[in-house]
């Protein structure tokens, strides 16, 4: 008994260590992202061929025909980070500024993990028409735009209006990146406890950006709808709520498309007997009772993804009979990390020169991701690839751009083996620039 509880104190001190480390370490290096040349420049006079007067001629060129920018400039790689700032991390609304070092960080990952140059553009708005307008307006200078951290229900009218407006990929971070890697996550956790995906029944607690976009991803990947309860702050979501606002349109979707027994209360009403909880709720710990945990059906697989605290530490969740738990953080077994989407997703968009990010193409993303993980070996404790696992990235860049090519929104065409090996080795480039930078101390060690 009192080594379990030792245990447990390690774990708490583990998951502290993080934030300690972030408030040293950020000041220290100012910052986590900067723009280096990617070009020669063996002396001064280069300039005249990067600069004027020899930039003239792509230009001009451009200017004739505007794909060019795709081949003259880093346009073809470079993705634009957008937010408002009203819906960061587990913080909430800290506005533009306070969010700059989550898009650093999310700008670090997509370079280190996929390969692809990003840029944070941390936006002075809440208005979604001018938050739209000056996406539209930045477009120029991108390939693709992550959306990111922006407040629900306005970010699924920002992003609805972008994807059909804009002449380049926008997707939401937020709903495509992290419903295509719970689905992968969900995928291998059914091959565990052994039950199939149409007949499950499923339970999402919380209806924010993120578990509406699950849901529906969920549903398009084989789940029967009817089997599914959903649970916003109010409680079940069913066919007598008549307190949702009209601008809620997809909580009045499931209102009529889930939950066929029309079963009604709160959290613990929703998980009795279910074989599978999502839930993207409110910082833990203690927001789900262990007790809820043990009624659920046999084998129940518990994702609890809040940040930065889970909804119930995952141990909790074991000892109330969970089979599979899976959380948000690195510092527990089965994290479910957008970061092992996003950079390869936008890798095979961009590599294809796709028109847009379809949801099949995030489903692809996610059975390839859910058969990395199986080829290594599948476990109640390892359910996704981690970030250290480089070679995953690449598969899921070619998985997403083969369905790209399949379905018609791909400018460019190349066979497997060509994808692989463009993708691999713009990510392996990105590696090595940080391990070489880092060899040669022009990125120094920290130190105390």
């Amino acid at each position: 008994m009192g080594e379990s509880k030792v245990t447990k104190e390690e774990l708490l001190e583990k998951a502290k260590k993080p934030a300690q480390d972030a408030l040293k370490m950020h000041p220290y290096y100012k910052g986590k992202i900067e723009i280096v040349p990617k070009c020669v420049i063996r002396d001064v006079n280069d300039f005249a061929i990067w600069y004027t007067p020899g930039v003239a001629e792509p230009c001009k060129e451009i200017h004739k025909n505007p794909e060019l920018a795709f081949e003259y400039t880093n346009r073809a790689n470079m993705v634009g980070i957008v937010t408002d700032g009203t819906r960061v991390l587990g913080l909430g609304d800290i506005g533009p500024l306070a969010s700059l070092p989550v898009m650093e960080g999310k700008a670090l990952l997509f370079k280190y993990l996929g390969g692809v140059d990003a840029f944070p553009i941390c936006l002075d708005t809440k208005d979604a028409d001018e938050f739209i307008r000056t996406v539209k307006l930045l477009t120029p200078s991108f390939g693709g735009i992550n959306l990111e951290d922006i407040e629900n229900p306005k970010c699924f009218y920002i992003l609805e209006k972008l994807r059909a407006e804009a002449t380049i990929p926008v997707w939401h971070d937020d709903q495509q990146g992290t419903a295509a890697v719970t689905l992968a996550g969900l995928i291998n956790a059914l091959k565990v406890v052994k039950k199939k995906i149409q007949d499950v029944k499923i339970t999402m607690i919380g209806i924010g950006a993120a578990n509406v976009c699950i849901t529906k991803m969920i549903i398009k990947a084989g789940a029967d709808p009817k089997k599914f309860i959903v649970v916003d702050s109010k409680g079940i979501l069913n066919r007598k709520r008549d307190d949702i606002k009209p601008t809620h349109k997809e909580k009045l979707e499931f209102c009529q498309l889930t939950n066929a027994e029309n079963r009604d209360g709160g959290m613990e009403e929703a998980m009795k007997g279910q074989d599978v909880v999502i839930a993207l709720s409110k910082s833990g710990p203690d927001v789900i009772k262990k007790e809820w945990i043990t009624a659920m059906a046999d084998e129940a697989v518990v994702f609890v993804c809040a940040n930065p605290i889970p909804e119930i530490w995952p141990w909790e969740a074991k000892e109330a009979g969970a089979k599979v738990v899976a959380t948000g953080r690195s510092d527990f077994p089965n994290q479910v990390n957008n970061s092992v989407g996003f950079p390869a997703i936008f890798r095979g968009t961009l590599d294809v020169m796709a028109r847009t990010i379809t949801d099949e193409m995030c489903i692809a993303a996610a059975y390839e991701l859910a058969k990395c993980a199986e080829d290594k070996g599948l476990r109640e404790d390892y359910l996704l690839p981690t970030m250290d696992e480089w070679e995953v990235f690449p598969r899921e860049a070619v998985a997403v751009a083969k369905k790209a090519m399949e379905q018609g929104v791909s400018r460019l065409k190349f066979s497997e083996k060509e994808l692989f090996k463009m993708a691999e080795t713009k990510i392996k480039r990105a590696r090595d620039e940080v391990a070489i930078l880092m060899e040669k101390g022009i990125i120094e060690p920290y130190r105390e």
